[in-house]
């Protein structure tokens, strides 16, 4: 990793560090959220639809090898062992195909159809005409309705159509062109199934992307909200002052220019940030919390491009400890230096440095101003860091500025 910060020379430096036993933090891997989608995508309602009907399908194949037991067939035994036997392994490859929403696709909806309709016609190679004729079920039964259920979650009210047409045709097939009562009445019934399905399901898919438009629109309403109080904070209080200043002589010109400088920088910060990010588990990201605490046009923040994740409170007393640092510029160095915040991230530690180009510290003046009750460094700073197991050091070299580096463990 490139370090932006310069170090002085060993010589005439003043350095002072905290130790403590290393502490281990939680570690954290972002978690996969699925975006809020529509029911035919991951996470939306449709998944769970398509799932139950992988149930549905494998209770209705039990059902069929448990009628094909109850009615033994009289023409072949072998032609049923081979046909539930292909029922058993296509409902074993859709199940596992139907959970994924990128294999819901026209070609497997279509090879599940074609295969249904297979095995219905298989019924003439296992039972006689007379035990159809005496109202004998075709061998795939009710399972028979599982790929034309998947056509009207997939299609709606067409699909449901044309699926209830493809199994009617090949019952009808079976029967010989003189459908039973019992057939008439089970092709009423899946068609009406499928009719329902398909327009629950499209009126799911409706309500799921009018909530998900509904969440976008708050979420855009809060961060718009959000971003006006920033404003209001510090833009627009500042240029209320200077139209209630807009006398003949005006406001000061420097206090203007200081002003607007400030603003700038905060403006900056703010658009650059984008809106605050959430994360589970007590974590927080400290690099928003540095970004919150940095807003100067003297302090110029370098971190990660990725999320530099800590305990919420270890990075806020790491946030603390970089505050007081900054403070101890402003007040030692002068309100119009430069500071410079470098974060840097590893699977171990986090290390935050803080740069100056101020006088330095004389030597022994830190332990002077612990021996005067003036603890800011010793406990605002390296306290801070050893409570959570890590170290503080302050390197100082005379002309050269002051560097504190802050060691966290992850």
């Amino acid at each position: 990793m490139i370090r932006l910060m310069r170090r002085g020379p060993a010589r005439g430096r003043v350095a002072v560090s905290g130790r403590a036993p290393a502490r281990r933090l939680a570690s954290y891997s972002p978690p996969d959220q699925p975006p809020l989608s529509p029911a035919h995508e991951p996470g939306g309602f449709g998944t769970s639809v398509w799932r139950a009907l992988g149930v549905f399908r494998i209770l209705t194949m039990v059902y069929a090898a448990i009628v094909s037991l109850v009615q033994p067939p009289g023409r072949s035994g072998a032609w049923c062992v081979a046909i539930l036997v292909v029922m058993a392994v296509w409902t074993a490859v859709v199940t596992y195909a139907y959970a994924h929403p990128r294999w819901r696709t026209t070609p497997v909806l279509a090879a599940d159809m074609a295969i249904t309709v297979v095995l219905i016609l298989g019924t003439l190679l296992v039972r006689t005409p007379d035990e159809i004729s005496h109202g004998a079920l075709t061998t795939p039964t009710v399972w028979a309705a599982s790929a034309a259920l998947a056509w009207a979650l997939r299609w709606h009210l067409a699909g449901s159509a044309w699926a209830t047409l493809a199994v009617s045709a090949a019952n009808i097939g079976v029967d010989r062109g003189r459908p039973l009562l019992g057939t008439v009445h089970s092709l009423v019934l899946i068609l009406l199934a499928t009719l329902v399905i398909g327009y629950v399901m499209r009126i799911a898919e409706r309500a799921e992307a009018a909530l998900a438009d509904a969440i976008r629109l708050n979420a855009s309403t809060g961060e718009r909200e959000r971003l006006s109080r920033e404003i209001h904070d510090g833009v627009l209080q500042v240029l209320a002052m200077v139209r209630r200043s807009g006398s003949a002589s005006g406001p000061d010109p420097a206090e203007l220019g200081r002003l607007a400088t400030e603003q700038e920088a905060a403006l900056r910060a703010l658009v650059s940030a984008g809106p605050p990010s959430e994360h589970h588990e007590g974590l927080a990201d400290l690099r928003e919390l540095l970004a919150g605490s940095a807003r100067s046009p003297h302090v110029h923040l370098v971190t990660p491009a990725d999320p530099v994740l800590l305990e919420a409170p270890a990075a806020a007393q790491v946030t603390a400890a970089v505050s007081a640092a900054l403070h101890n510029v402003k007040h030692h160095v002068g309100a119009e230096a430069d500071a410079w915040v470098l974060v840097e991230a590893t699977a171990d530690e986090i290390t935050v440095t803080v740069r100056d180009d101020g006088p330095g510290i004389p030597e022994g003046r830190l332990g002077e101003a612990a021996g005067q009750g003036r603890l800011g460094v010793s406990q605002s700073i390296v306290g801070r860091v050893r409570d959570l197991g890590g170290v503080a050091t302050i390197t100082s070299v005379p002309g050269e500025g002051t560097e504190v580096e802050l060691r966290v463990p992850r």
